[in-house]
């Protein structure tokens, strides 16, 4: 209808309507705000994101009246590193947060707090039931209450809440069931129903543990109905979003400890209530396929909060109001990373841009199946590595065991779950150098801290890990560069790296050897070089890189020389790394034998609780 034929009384009723609905929505209150999150769970064992998952119908009512994020990622695929990423919006190797266990907690960046203190200084009740495990010195007033009772239910009169619920039915310590065990549970049927996937052997044992851990994700649901029908029984269904997702992926073998899709890849699902569907740009069901991270949660929570993300987080807001929210939309890219994961040491980094996964192993020797002793509690990893030493696994199956490429690219839209690397496809070269560019400049840009060894982190940079980034992020960049020299030709970097084992600086130096190492080169003057570094180097960890080169690339017994740098150090992280190396020379891919004379390593060393899981399985203690 043309505006000069509405009537002035039609007129006058259509506007007050429209101001009374724009008022009626500013009047509103802050939403309140839940999350469910549950432990160990990637979106593939789910039917509401995958064909070969389990039915979750308490999940699925969520998505009813949400939306269901077809894309989104743990930043880091182990707990305190995922949840450290969740509660402060940044990217943990930026901010000394990336190891698991920590051996010490560090502070949080300057003037940075952990956001739920937003949410409460802005009159909103937080409580958490109730895990923590930050690796991060906590902010002040954070929770109103954290414990197994939390409860908004103890809240002011219509004061706004945010409310954590954490699940744990689901845990990776849920599957640590024995061979008796396995024999004896009758509840799991259908054991055969759900394929498995590309590179694992399909046993009876991976039968059953796949159809088990399905079914614990099926108990989890159920406790996600429970809440559900609290908050129902509380009449806050319309005014409360709620978020669902799992605090990183699933914890089958090659998983959870992993950058693969298995160990970021986390259903998300957020639904959205009644009174609320205005601060959801665009549609408030159906599924979002823009790609969101656990940078993102905190500044998304603050965002349907009417509260501003603090300068300082990595994350960008999904939900809410602001230009940010639809750019997100259109996002397609996020990262990854994983360092120590208890006693196993490694250091890979990701980027999934698309249907793209590029992952760079900057120590490719470090095999993935490695031993981890709280991993080989479950008996699926112990028959995977028992079927490798037979010789009877495929060559997909049988690389979660061997030294890793360098650099790694997949196409996800065909090989999900990551088993055909195309780095070395020649007609994948655009997507591989334009994928290598994008990691790159994410890891100088944060900087990255792990291009420091641990021990040298605690000594020197936690005490502030994000100005001690700033004031050393040239030689970060640096030692980027002097690791991704093993993604040349030999002959292309060998003067640049003859110059880097030679240099003062002695994490360049520590950074050429690890190149030299995976690019398996002897030339005399490598050779020379390195054969002094290991022997005169002031750098214990120095010496053990010389010492690996030298048994890799030319299969000279490291033995006594990684024992002298074992007995030598003094710093529990520093022996740590020490002992990886011990580790990956005793493993079937090297043969090497050690006889470690506990009476020769330093008491405090000794004694730590990671070292002593490496000493438990060299069958020292």
């Amino acid at each position: 209808m043309h505006p000069k034929l509405i009537s002035p009384t039609l007129f006058l009723f259509i506007f007050i309507s429209c101001f009374s609905c724009i008022s009626d929505k500013e009047a509103l209150p802050p939403p309140n705000i839940v999350w469910i999150t549950s432990e160990d769970n990637s979106k593939h064992y789910l039917k509401l994101f995958d064909e070969n998952g389990i039915e979750t119908p308490n999940i699925n009512r969520l998505a009813e009246q949400g939306l269901i994020f077809n894309h989104a990622f743990s930043n880091g695929p182990v707990c305190s590193v995922a949840r450290s990423t969740i509660i402060t919006g940044c990217y943990a190797p930026r901010i000394g947060a990336q190891y698991h266990r920590k051996y010490v907690s560090v502070p949080m960046p300057d003037s940075l707090k952990m956001f739920p203190a937003y949410l409460r200084e802005a009159g909103y009740y937080t409580t958490n039931n109730s895990k923590k495990d930050y690796n991060i010195i906590e902010s002040p007033n954070i929770w109103d209450e954290s414990s197994g009772k939390a409860t908004w239910r103890k809240r002011s009169e219509n004061q706004p809440f945010f409310h954590v619920v954490n699940i744990g039915i689901t845990h990776e310590s849920r599957l640590h069931f024995s061979k008796d065990e396995m024999d004896s549970i009758s509840t799991v049927r259908d054991v055969a129903k759900y394929d498995i996937q590309p590179n694992h052997p399909n046993t009876k044992t991976f039968e059953f543990t796949n159809a088990y851990y399905r079914g614990k994700i099926q108990e989890m649901d159920q406790r996600v109905g429970k809440i559900l029908n609290e908050l129902e029984k509380d009449s806050l269904m319309d005014d409360t979003f709620i978020f669902y997702y799992g605090d990183h992926g699933g914890v089958l073998p090659g998983s959870k400890g992993y950058v693969f899709e298995t160990g970021l890849h986390i259903p998300l699902v957020v639904y959205v209530p009644k009174n609320y569907r205005h601060l959801v740009n665009g549609a408030s069901t159906g599924r979002v396929n823009g790609f969101v991270s656990f940078i993102d949660l905190g500044p998304t929570v603050l965002n349907l909060a009417g509260i501003k993300t603090p300068e300082g987080m990595d994350g960008r807001a999904f939900l809410g109001a602001g230009e940010v929210v639809k750019e997100m939309a259109a996002n397609d890219k996020g990262f990854g990373y994983a360092d120590r994961f208890d006693e196993k040491y490694d250091l890979v980094r990701s980027v999934r841009k698309g249907n793209y996964k590029y992952i760079r192993n900057f120590q490719p020797f470090n095999f993935d199946g490695l031993m981890n002793n709280y991993r080989y509690k479950q008996l699926a990893y112990k028959e995977w590595q028992e079927l490798y030493e037979k010789g009877d696994l495929n060559d997909a199956q049988a690389a979660f065991f061997q030294a890793k490429e360098p650099e790694a690219l997949y196409d996800l839209s065909a090989d999900p779950f990551e088993t055909v690397n195309l780095a070395k496809n020649e007609a994948q070269s655009a997507v591989l150098t334009d994928m290598r560019k994008e990691l790159n400049t994410w890891i100088k840009q944060m900087p990255d801290l792990s291009f420091y060894p641990e021990h040298y982190l605690i000594d020197s940079a936690f005490a502030n890990p994000t100005a001690f980034g700033q004031t050393h992020q040239q030689e970060i960049s640096n030692y980027v560069d002097v690791a991704n020299l093993s993604l040349a030709p030999f002959d292309q970097v060998k003067d640049q790296l003859i110059q880097s084992l030679g240099a003062s600086d002695s994490w360049e130096r520590y950074w050429a050897l690890i190149s030299a190492t995976a690019l398996g080169e002897k030339p005399d003057e490598l050779v020379s070089l390195i054969t002094t570094i290991a022997e005169e180097d002031p750098e214990l960890l120095n010496r053990a890189r010389a010492a690996e080169f030298l048994a890799i690339v030319l299969e000279v017994n490291p033995v006594a020389s990684l024992l002298a740098s074992l007995y030598q150090s003094e710093k529990p992280s520093q022996a740590l790394l020490i002992l990886n190396s011990i580790v990956l020379m005793q493993s079937n891919e090297y043969g090497y034998k050690f006889s470690i004379d506990l009476d020769k390593m330093n008491d405090l060393v000794k004694e730590e609780s990671q070292v002593q899981r490496r000493l438990e399985f060299l069958g020292v203690i």
